[in-house]
């Protein structure tokens, strides 16, 4: 309590500076690391609710099921107008993708290594935005969501997973450091082009 709040972000971020100084090995590796906490939470996820569905999992607003994603309204019960709405915070989602050009540079052989990333990205995307959200509707109704709550938090809580809003905040926490490490890598590689060019 007695730690100011930005001592703590400014830590991590020299931490992060350091690391990123050395080789984009190293940024990688953290990348690495970090998405894999992701990963393993949304695949945790995902297996969890499909175990809940196939068992016809009851919860507060019924039984698990795949009928929950069509059978409260349909694809857009109340109009096109929030699904448009949506479509900032879906955009934002995908800042950062364009990391894996910026990292042609000092990846080796990138000419093999990059087009199989990109190539890789429509995959995850299906799998982990796409496949989580399906897994989450048919247990919960869009209606039955708490919106103050992380749906992630209301399934995992579900099975008697206790400590699911931790878990889940260090996913987010980790999340936030790679989001961090990103941008300290962008900003510095920019930076030195720019130096070379003598345009900084």
């Amino acid at each position: 309590p007695d730690v100011p709040q930005w001592l703590p972000g400014l830590i991590a971020l020299l931490i992060l500076l350091i690391m990123n100084l050395a080789t984009v090995k190293l940024f990688g590796e953290l990348e690495f690391w970090f998405a894999l906490i992701k990963v393993i939470a949304i695949l945790a996820l995902i297996v969890i609710g499909l175990f809940m569905i196939f068992k016809g999992f009851s919860t507060h607003s019924g039984a698990a099921a795949f009928h929950n994603l069509w059978s409260h309204g349909g694809m857009f019960p109340n109009g096109l107008h929030g699904f448009l709405l949506s479509f900032q915070m879906v955009v934002f989602a995908f800042v950062g993708i364009e990391l894996v050009g910026l990292t042609a540079g000092e990846t080796k052989d990138p000419e093999k290594v990059i087009p199989k990333a990109i190539n890789n990205i429509p995959v995850r995307v299906l799998l982990f935005y796409i496949g989580a959200l399906l897994v989450i509707m048919s247990i919960y109704p869009w209606n039955a969501i708490n919106p103050n709550e992380s749906p992630f938090v209301q399934v995992f809580a579900t099975v008697g997973i206790i400590a699911a809003a931790s878990i889940i905040n260090f996913v987010v926490l980790t999340s936030a450091a790679s989001a961090s490490n990103s941008a300290v890598f962008s900003t510095s590689r920019m930076i030195y082009s720019l130096a070379k060019e003598h345009n900084a």
